[in-house]
């Protein structure tokens, strides 16, 4: 009992652990407070006019696909056409209808629709007797939300590897680690204390940025509490390894990143390019590939490949603890 109290002492005193554990909450707040704005206005279409110059008519029609606004002269209109701040079409009347005014340095969606415009309008009695069904608008940001969310949630249980790692390295730098050899707690006392701190604090980060980002049923909750349980547990063992392979702290640093990258990377190109297949496995060989399509499941409201999600990381568990083991037993048998 007492080393772990050393060890969760040893906490406080690391603000690299402390940066880590914070980190995830931060950035869930902020993927809270993005996912509360509208931005369906973003893609509204902007429209100007001269005054007088069209018809209520056409004004009336033009209001259906987005803003418009109206100029006393021509010249404050193309002003405004013109302001590279904006994308902006400025719409005159013509002898056969109405013809459009661009700067030139618009999206293309916004030259397509100024291309398209005039011949829409000269249509537009026709239209009239079309039936038009009007779809909701999906949220443009909730599908990159979810992605943002699965990929804090996995920063957030890869603290326990950040502190594993920078634990056992800073206790090798500092002679710690020898006196370690020579003191009365057995290989499995020394495991337990290396493996548990790194493992309650990132489980708890992890649950705390799953409570801030989601609003789950209790089902999906056990299922979430599951995920980050056996993902925490996966990436403090993976802690231990960088911790014994690393020479220093500036190594150790370089290998954090770089596990770090590839538990990010990996689900990410698997998610995005529809992995399946021999491809599927491979990425299925990364611990964080299963986290992160059973974050997703819960975050779209399937629950059915969560179970096969649970079992591959239960796997990487085991898998993992053992080769530690057999890793640690030979480098002290050679010793």
């Amino acid at each position: 009992m007492g080393g772990l109290i050393y060890q969760l002492k040893s906490v406080r005193k690391d603000k690299f652990c402390i940066m880590s554990f914070l980190l995830p909450l931060i950035v869930a707040f902020i993927l809270n407070f993005i996912g509360a704005i509208d931005f369906s206005t973003l893609s509204e279409f902007h429209f100007g006019v001269i005054q007088d110059n069209l018809s209520a008519g056409a004004i009336s029609w033009l209001e259906r696909y987005g803003a418009v606004t109206e100029y006393k002269t021509q010249e404050d209109l193309i002003d405004a056409v013109n302001d590279p701040s904006t994308n902006f079409i400025g719409v005159e009347a013509d002898s056969n209808g109405i013809k459009t005014m661009l700067s030139g340095d618009e999206m293309d969606i916004w030259r397509q629709t100024a291309d398209t415009l005039p011949a829409l309008y000269r249509d537009y009695e026709n239209a009239e007797e079309i039936r038009v069904t009007i779809l909701e608008r999906p949220d443009p940001m909730e599908g990159f939300q979810n992605i943002f969310i699965a990929a804090t949630l996995i920063v957030a249980m890869f603290m326990g590897c950040t502190f594993n790692a920078m634990n056992i390295i800073e206790e090798k730098e500092s002679g710690v680690a020898l006196v370690n050899e020579i003191l009365p707690m057995t290989h499995s006392q020394y495991i337990i204390q290396k493996i548990f701190v790194g493992f309650v604090c990132g489980g708890l980060s992890a649950i705390v940025t799953a409570c801030i980002c989601f609003r789950l049923s209790f089902q999906s909750a056990l299922f979430m509490l599951a995920l980050i349980i056996l993902s925490a547990f996966v990436a403090a063992l993976i802690g231990l390894f960088i911790g014994e392979f690393a020479e220093n702290l500036m190594v150790g640093v370089v290998y954090i990143k770089v596990v770090l990258i590839i538990f990010i990377a990996v689900p990410l190109l698997s998610y995005l390019l529809g992995a399946d297949g021999f491809a599927l496995i491979f990425c299925n060989l990364i611990p964080s590939n299963a986290t992160f399509e059973g974050i997703m499941s819960l975050a779209s409201g399937t629950e059915q490949i969560i179970t096969k999600d649970i079992l591959i990381l239960m796997a990487h568990c085991l898998v993992w603890f053992l080769l530690y083991l057999t890793i640690a037993k030979w480098k002290k048998k050679n010793k």
